[in-house]
């Protein structure tokens, strides 16, 4: 039997996601380095390795994971179930941009399609597809990348630093997503496993090209999420709670 508890990080082969593995994998979590291209994902375990970093007597170790591959899920969530029999911890954190995303008027319909099928849909399949595994868990924990961009609340506001940055599909993925958190929270109510929305804050990433943050002060609050904690069905930021 692992005493090592096991997480999955999706999108962790750079940025946001491979610092939160690198916490994660500090703090003694075995995790699972999810990304569609399988070369990248060998290179950032390599990364960690070459820091020494191991949980336990376990390694970190990769998996191809594609949100917009249904069939690259599901053989990933069979690859976990073969290997570990049960998931502790799943960081929704793969998500993109598109630069032809917009306001309303003017956003290219593909962009939008393309950035809410990868940020929405594809995190909801992945996290249907693990469910299964997380219920096997004693005490599992979600956490969704999120972003103050999808607060319906501050969107709305004059006043918000976050009111002039319209980009319809981004905005409106992590809204979705947000709800995803709701709704699930509440499903899961009893069952042990927390769901959260985690805004990290404006890190500077290959997604955003500019931030006030480093990725590994951004991956702290995802990080704590993930390691434990009874909170469930929130939308939380470094500064505190985040309105939806």
């Amino acid at each position: 039997m692992e005493t090592a508890r096991i997480a999955l990080v999706t999108g962790a082969n750079k940025g946001i996601g491979l610092e939160i593995a690198r916490q994660l994998t500090a703090a003694g979590i075995l995790v699972i380095i999810g990304a569609r291209d399988e070369s990248r994902a060998r290179a950032a375990v390599e990364d960690l390795a070459s820091e020494g970093l191991t949980a336990g007597s376990h390694a970190v170790r990769a998996v191809r994971l594609d949100l917009t591959d249904l069939a690259s899920i599901a053989a990933a969530a069979r690859d976990i179930e073969a290997e570990h029999g049960r998931l502790d911890i799943l960081v929704n954190n793969a998500g993109i941009f598109d630069f032809a995303d917009a306001p309303p008027a003017q956003a290219s319909l593909e962009a939008v399609r393309r950035v809410m099928e990868t940020n929405f849909i594809g995190t909801l399949a992945v996290t249907q597809a693990m469910l299964p595994l997380l219920r096997a868990a004693p005490a599992a924990r979600i956490v969704n990348l999120s972003s103050s961009l999808g607060s319906l609340t501050l969107n709305g506001d004059p006043a918000s630093p976050y009111y002039s940055a319209q980009f319809i599909g981004y905005n409106a993925s992590k809204a979705a997503l947000n709800m995803l958190t709701v709704e699930l929270a509440e499903e899961l109510r009893g069952s042990g496993i927390t769901v959260n929305s985690v805004s990290p804050g404006f890190v500077r990433t290959d997604l955003t090209g500019q931030g006030t943050m480093t990725p590994e002060e951004g991956a702290r609050l995802p990080v704590r999420y993930a390691l434990g904690g009874e909170e469930t069905g929130r939308f939380v930021e470094p500064d505190g709670v985040t309105p939806w």
